[in-house]
């Protein structure tokens, strides 16, 4: 939410901070400022513009169209080549200074610089309208009134104002801080607690109205409308809105409109409480209905899109129950206001949050007025903010009051009745605060105390405080505006020690992460909610949610592939596409009408292997290096026994699955085409997913053995086999080692070679065996005898030639 500092001082009219510490204030009273911001009417704020007087103009002599003149700016006299028609003599203009910098009307950027134009020195330049950024016009120079004061600055000379504004982080269940006043009441509630000097408090002008049974709303629904006040106001001129309202509105990011529609916005913003203007002419019947129509109804917004409406949605109609507005959320395009409109029918409501937070989800509309509507305003606030609009729209749209209020509010609501006990404000807040700062911090947040006796306090809480309902919900008021920096930090920390069998799941999940960042990839953080698109790549059934945050984020995630796919995506899309990331997180599935969740770790690679380099080629990134991460990473973890099976996917186009004791720790892949194009990643992408709990749990039954270094060498022989197509090497690896479990201590695939000088269906493997014994030298017949198993196995058992 932006807050205009320059506005919020209004409602504290001896307010004297620095804006930086007005944010930190506000900060630590709970209203997190995310970011303070130097706004300007006019970008660049005219610096450097100065009220000049032309003193001389003659023809240039190398340019018909030009001219050179002198122009006094108060401190010197400047010789300026201009080529408006109308400049002359005698005239009041604003010059641009040498080093000033204009930003126009087009977005261009000029920076004044002393120049010869057709050989003429110029010392600035004499500006126009648009050169300034001040309108369209580019018809000629901007000529000021005879009176204007010579060196005047520009920037004094259209009153223009900086102003910083305050984008505030609100917390959903802080709806008393939706506006500028609110946001003013807790600024000036910190101060005092703080003993600085009180800024006063002030509301804006309004006018007093009568409330009345004028015939001009009824409510079927008072459910979802519990208070709903109109009034008429005639004579209506709709035209622009004053410079000031303008750079109100702008400088917390809402357009101008005309002065009807900005005078809604701006008590909006003032007070939170939203209202809506109709064209009273253009409402068949002269009244309206706050009601219910039937499913499927169409309405067209005023964004030029019809919708269907449902019977649930709360509306706002015509004499004939034709809807004019979706309740609290979005108006209609045939009763809005218009240049022609000159009676107004000024709306002002309480809604009942519930039904407006889910018609506003159900047509995916999220407007300024629903923003408040859903967290709850204040059912007290309807009249007084139509008093405050009534003010401004006879000030700046000449209207008249045609109508008493017609306030329809059958049950009133009652202010939230909370007993506070002193004693606990102690206890929960952890520090002895007085009982008089106490009641100056309640009454400053407007909690009258109605009856105070042996340390409990009879409270009422008014109703704009709508998550104040409890005695800890008022400490919670207490202890932010009291200040969490002035809760002393207890200098003894009591801690009890515990011990607890098995796995330490955060120690290994760190030692995962201190592996993978090792060799270079990132960890990543993402939503566990996904697309619905994916489920045609999923074998598994997704848990889908009810009530969605929106259309992309409609299922739990069943892979943690699809976010990460996502992850590659971003990256990709800012030129970096070489990437290796990995993330812990869950799963969900259901199935038989049980829900379940599993707790993942998944890898994904794509991209080169390395950045370019003059020392050595970069290469495209492969299945098998992934596939050397997963088995270093298990290597680490003491992972043993596993078994590698090839299995199919919708997911994947080559997946592997490794296994110990029948159970899948992991499963290894590339990613296929299909879904890429989902994300539109046009580069190959391996994928990783383990098992995490059952990872975590095998990693637990492991046991390190800690064994004297080998004194004896070591002895390589190499084969080399030609074999089969779908003889895969993982089974002569472990061919190798069930033939000898004593001697042979490694296996490694050195080179691959197919093509020329093989038959079809062939490849010809190159294998290294390193054998040792740990208790003597190797003689030639104990390396002989294993090698000749070596190559009987394989010969017998994969048909292999030995080469």
């Amino acid at each position: 939410m932006k807050i205009s500092y320059n506005w919020l001082k209004e409602y504290l009219p001896e307010l004297d901070l620095p804006v930086e510490k007005a944010a930190r204030l506000l900060t630590m009273s709970g209203l997190e400022v995310e970011s303070v911001e130097e706004v300007e009417s006019v970008k660049g704020g005219l610096k450097g513009v100065v009220v000049g007087e032309v003193l001389t103009k003659a023809q240039h002599p190398n340019a018909d169209r030009l001219s050179v003149t002198t122009v006094n700016t108060g401190s010197q006299v400047l010789n300026i080549v201009c080529g408006a028609s109308n400049v002359a003599a005698g005239q009041k203009v604003l010059v641009a200074t040498v080093g000033s910098v204009l930003h126009t009307t087009s977005g261009d950027v000029i920076e004044i610089k002393k120049s010869k134009i057709r050989g003429e020195a110029s010392e600035g330049m004499i500006c126009a309208e648009d050169e300034l950024g001040l309108g369209d016009s580019h018809e000629g120079i901007m000529v000021l009134d005879s009176s204007t004061p010579v060196g005047m600055e520009a920037a004094s000379y259209f009153n223009l104002q900086s102003d910083h504004v305050l984008e505030i982080g609100l917390t959903p269940n802080r709806s008393d801080a939706m506006s500028h006043y609110g946001v003013a009441r807790d600024l000036r509630a910190v101060m005092l607690a703080e003993g600085m000097k009180d800024p006063g408090i002030a509301k804006g002008e309004s006018v007093s109205l009568q409330s009345g049974s004028s015939d001009l709303a009824n409510v079927e629904n008072s459910e979802g409308a519990p208070r709903y006040s109109v009034l008429h106001l005639s004579d209506v001129n709709v035209s622009d809105s004053p410079d000031w309202l303008k750079q109100r509105l702008t400088a917390v990011g809402i357009k101008s409109i005309n002065n009807v529609v900005d005078i809604t916005n701006y008590v909006m913003l003032e007070t939170g409480q939203p209202l809506h203007a109709f064209d009273l002419d253009r409402i068949k019947g002269g009244k309206v209905r706050v009601m219910n129509v039937s499913d499927g109804t169409l309405f067209k917004t005023l964004d030029g899109v019809e919708r269907k409406l449902s019977s649930k949605d709360l509306m706002i109609c015509d004499a004939e129950g034709t809807p004019l507005t979706i309740a609290g959320v979005y108006g209609g395009l045939d009763s809005g206001i218009t240049s022609d409109t000159k009676h107004v029918l000024l709306e002002s409501a309480w809604f009942n949050s519930v039904m407006i937070r889910k018609t506003s989800k159900r047509h995916g509309l999220k407007t300024d007025a629903s923003f408040r509507f859903e967290r709850g305003t204040d059912p007290d606030a309807t009249v007084s903010a139509l008093q405050r609009a009534a003010y401004l729209l006879k000030e700046l749209a000449g209207a008249g009051i045609a109508s008493s209020v017609n306030d329809v509010y059958p049950e009133k609501a009652m202010p939230f009745s909370v007993k506070l006990n002193i004693s606990r404000v102690n206890i929960l807040t952890g520090v002895e605060i007085p009982v008089e700062k106490i009641r100056s911090i309640l009454a400053s947040l407007e909690i009258s105390i109605d009856h105070e006796e042996d340390g409990v306090m009879d409270l009422s809480v008014p109703r704009f405080k709508t998550d104040v309902q409890r005695e800890a919900d008022v400490i919670e008021e207490i202890l932010r505006i009291y200040g969490y920096n002035n809760v002393p930090v207890p200098t003894k920390l009591n801690a009890s020690l515990q011990f607890s069998k098995g796995a330490d799941k955060e120690k290994i999940m760190h030692t995962i992460a201190d592996v993978l960042t090792g060799m270079g990839y990132s960890e990543a953080l993402n939503n566990s909610l996904t697309k619905s698109a994916y489920e045609q790549f999923v074998d598994a059934t997704p848990v889908t949610l009810m009530n969605p945050l929106s259309s992309e984020l409609q299922n739990m995630r069943t892979s943690m592939l699809f976010t990460l796919l996502e992850n590659i995506e971003y990256n990709m899309n800012r030129r970096s596409g070489d990437v290796r990331l990995f993330e812990f997180g869950k799963v969900y599935t259901q199935a038989n009408g049980k829900f379940k969740e599993y707790e993942k770790l998944a890898l994904v690679l794509s991209g080169n292997t390395a950045p370019e380099s003059w020392l050595a080629p970069s290469s495209k990134s492969t299945f098998f290096d992934l596939k050397g991460v997963v088995t270093s990473l298990m290597s680490k973890l003491n992972i043993s026994g596993v078994v590698e099976n090839v299995v199919e996917s919708a997911m994947y186009s080559d997946a592997l699955e490794l296994a110990v004791n029948k159970k899948t720790v992991a499963i290894i892949s590339q990613v296929k085409e299909d879904l890429l194009k989902k994300v539109v990643i046009d580069q190959p992408v391996f994928y990783a997913e383990f098992d995490l709990d059952y990872l975590i749990r095998k990693h637990a039954e492991s046991k390190v053995v800690f064994r004297e270094l080998p004194k004896f060498p070591s002895v390589r022989r190499d084969l080399a086999l030609l074999i089969d197509e779908q003889v895969s090497y993982d089974s002569l690896r472990n061919a190798a080692f069930d033939t000898d479990k004593k001697l042979l201590k490694e296996v490694n695939l050195f080179d691959v070679y197919r093509g020329k000088n093989l038959d079809p269906g062939k490849k010809s493997y190159a294998l290294s065996f390193i054998m040792q014994d740990e208790s003597a030298t190797l003689n030639d017949k104990q390396i002989d005898k294993v090698m000749q198993n070596l190559q009987r196995i394989y010969t017998e058992k994969f048909g292999a030639k030995i080469r």
